[in-house]
């Protein structure tokens, strides 16, 4: 699968055909744009790199900031001013910007750096990254877990240089550059430099070597060069006393000459830099000469033990690749640094990029914990740090210190991984610990009022709060504490008091990016409560149907610089989101619980084969840390996860056969009846389902099921079938009396 990745995939604005059907009712509330870029990465690596334009959010492509309707080009062409390190990965406004250490090897004065190039030819592969300049100059870059390569072909010229430039940071947008606090900057002599900048509260260091055969290598200060300095050091740095600073080669070049720069990065000093460097490049700590080749053929061979690990079965070259760009956008985030926070002194793991995390925890998580549930492990163990060292589990978390909490978008997300893990199983987690931590967590910001009053806006957090404490009851069950998971239960049966019972609908709030109808089809853990709560199955199918569009007219999405009134008569349809935004990605699956099976196949058929695409413009949305890619690959293969619940959905998959490497062996998916599907084509429907040879009448199955490995096969008709329509999902209640501090609503 790795040789069908194509990392262009949603860089550039969405440019996918007309929708049509039940797709072309579906409204896009957020920016018709990817937000991802092509650049050098490994799996879950700390490092990423890539061409510097300065667009938003991930430094590359010609976009200015936007929030919704189609992205506004503020550059005319393809251009770069350099190659930076530290990307996002299908962000939006999250007020953090990264790309710090920019690179630029240039052929004019150093007075020019920051002019912009274009980029005449451009390739990407997993771990690799090439551009052609205007300059003549050719760019290569490859990265390791802690460590980047770049590999500079220069023209024949008489002062070519390579310029790194330690004060850049941040976006081409208002307000969003990047200023060191302090910085430090020391040349250890030929090939070798050091140093550090503190970047929003973040000491991120960097271990320079370099092979450039002729070259002087010089510090230089407000682009005015330093003969013979070696030592450079800055405090208290304020956006008006902050002048550039840097390192650079410089010196005559032949044509076709190769410059290699190795740059290892720690945020624990430099001295550790050069540990992880010599670890990724040069294992025997000295400069080892050329490594550019040996890295790349490494990374690559990583990103083949992960991409790999999901082989799908189709004719079709475009359909393999958007899998399979889709499989690998979902494993580029979050970032493992082990043994390098920064921000308190014990070892173990730490890990930041969790930007999206209120996306991130419903496909991400669950499709990591599948593929690599070592690393579920180790981000549950930093979780648990992150919240004994600050207090608060995050809901999103990034290398900058102090990380917006972002708390409007959700509450005890970090509990569904939690419980997930303990079901499942798995090892490495002190149960009693994090029982600690999330019984605390669950009192603070708006679980307090929650605990007080069974209420809190928006109202969407009491969601969030009462399955926390579901989730936390599971795991207090499973050390035996009983008082603790009586206590638990208490607390999750408060959902219900979201729900207006007059609509069916959750109550009047406000909601982050969505309406009352975009959240009120979360899978509960208690679904079976929430249909009887509407009146049954057939008026609780009536509101999905509302929403998903049935019998609806197509709407016209958002244009270019969309007015208010524009998005407010978008938002007041009510509409599901198409998977442009994920508030409402796992709705198509709440049919399942009212036994309506073929609804879920019917808009999972529209999303999966209209709403992805090839080519730059192939995403409906922002990818949000790989949340969007994870559902694309859940969907497609036929299974979804219910975070938290250790439960997988099933409904009709859209490849003939596919292999899944689990932590049991081998899942085979396979089908029978099969026919390959179309854009807006006919839908096909589960008739029957096997999972080792042995019948399986509900449309689903355990996590530990799942990750056991086996051969589920789906036989598939033309129509729907009664095939799930009378067993359903389990729901799971907690008994218990509720608090007599909570007043009637």
């Amino acid at each position: 699968m790795l040789e069908h990745v194509d990392p262009f995939i949603g860089t550039a604005g969405t440019d996918l055909p007309a929708p049509t059907g039940l797709a072309a009712t579906w409204w896009w509330p957020k920016p018709q744009v990817g937000n991802t870029h092509p650049g050098a990465a490994y799996p879950f690596g700390m490092v990423s790199a890539c061409a510097y334009s300065g667009g938003y959010p991930t430094g590359y492509g010609p976009y200015e900031l936007g929030t919704e309707g189609l992205p506004v080009p503020f550059l005319d062409a393809h251009v770069a001013s350099g190659f930076t390190h530290f990307q996002q990965s299908g962000t939006g406004a999250i007020r953090k910007y990264y790309n710090y250490l920019r690179v630029t090897p240039m052929l004019q004065r150093l007075d020019d750096l920051g002019e912009t190039w274009e980029i005449l030819e451009e390739e990407a592969s997993p771990g690799y990254y090439r551009a052609l300049l205007s300059s003549g100059i050719t760019a290569e870059i490859t990265v390791g877990p802690k460590s980047a390569v770049h590999r500079y072909t220069f023209p024949r010229h008489h002062d070519a240089r390579v310029v790194v430039d330690l004060s850049h940071g941040g976006i081409e947008v208002p307000y969003g550059a990047t200023v060191p606090l302090r910085a430090s900057l020391q040349s250890h002599g030929r090939g070798v430099a050091s140093g550090e900048v503190v970047v929003e509260g973040a000491p991120l260091a960097v271990h320079f070597e370099v092979d450039a055969p002729g070259m002087r290598q010089l510090l230089w200060y407000d682009r005015r060069l330093m003969p013979g300095g070696s030592r450079l050091d800055f405090h208290d740095i304020r956006p008006t006393t902050l002048r550039t600073f840097g390192l650079m080669w410089s010196g005559p070049t032949a044509a076709g000459q190769v410059v290699e720069l190795r740059m290892g990065f720690s945020l624990r000093g430099t001295d550790q830099a050069r540990a992880n460097l010599a670890a990724d490049c040069s294992p025997s700590g000295t400069v080892a000469g050329p490594a550019f080749d040996s890295r790349r053929a490494a990374t690559r061979a990583a990103w083949a033990q992960h991409v790999d690990a999901i082989r799908v079965d189709t004719p079709s070259t475009e359909r393999r690749t958007v899998f399979a760009t889709a499989l690998y956008h979902s494993l580029l985030k979050p970032s493992f640094a082990p043994e390098e926070s920064p921000f308190w002194p014990a070892s173990g793991p730490f890990v930041f990029d969790i930007s999206t995390m209120w996306d991130m925890y419903r496909t991400q998580f669950p499709l990591m914990t599948l593929l690599r549930p070592e690393r579920s492990v180790e981000l549950a163990n930093a979780l648990l740090r992150i919240c004994e060292e600050e207090g608060n589990f995050p809901i999103g978390y990034r290398m900058a210190r102090g990380a917006d909490r972002f708390s409007r978008q959700a509450s005890a997300l970090a509990h569904t991984l939690l419980a997930d893990l303990c079901a499942l199983g798995l090892s490495g987690v002190d149960w009693d610990w994090a029982l600690v931590h999330m019984t605390a967590d669950l009192r603070r910001t708006y679980g307090e009022e929650y605990l007080l009053a069974g209420m809190t806006q928006p109202v969407t957090h009491v969601l969030d709060l009462a399955f926390g404490y579901w989730c936390t009851a599971q795991i207090a069950e499973h050390v035996g504490d009983r008082a603790l998971h009586a206590e638990m239960a208490r607390f999750a049966g408060g959902w219900t008091r979201a729900f207006d019972r007059a609509t069916g609908l959750l109550r009047d709030s406000t909601f982050y990016e969505g309406t009352t109808w975009n959240y009120s089809f979360r899978l509960l853990h208690d679904m079976a409560t929430r249909i009887a709560g509407v009146g049954g199955d057939e008026p609780f199918v009536a509101l999905l149907d509302t929403f998903f569009g049935y019998g609806a007219d197509p709407v016209t999405q958002p244009g270019l610089r969309p007015g208010r009134a524009e998005l407010a008569a978008g938002y007041a349809l009510g509409r599901f989101e198409g998977l442009n935004n994920e508030p409402d990605m796992d709705a198509p699956w709440a049919y399942l619980y009212a036994g309506r099976p073929d609804r879920t196949a019917e808009v999972v058929h529209g999303v999966v084969h209209q709403m992805f695409g090839p080519g730059r413009g192939g995403l409906p949305g922002n990818d949000d840390s790989g949340g969007l890619s994870s559902w694309y690959v859940w969907a497609a293969l036929g299974l979804f996860p219910v975070a938290g619940q250790n439960l997988v959905l099933l409904h009709p998959p859209s490849f003939a056969e596919a292999e899944v490497d689990v932590p049991g062996g081998l899942l085979a998916l396979r089908t029978r009846g099969f026919r390959e599907p179309e854009p807006g084509g006919p839908v096909q429907y589960v008739e029957s389902v096997t999972l080792d040879g042995e019948p399986l009448e509900v449309a689903c199955l355990t996590g530990t099921r799942l990750h056991a490995g086996g051969e589920l096969v789906v036989s598939l008709g033309d129509r729907p079938t009664a095939w799930g329509t009378t067993t359903r999902p389990p729901s799971t209640p907690l008994t218990g009396p509720a608090p007599d501090s909570w007043p009637p609503l």
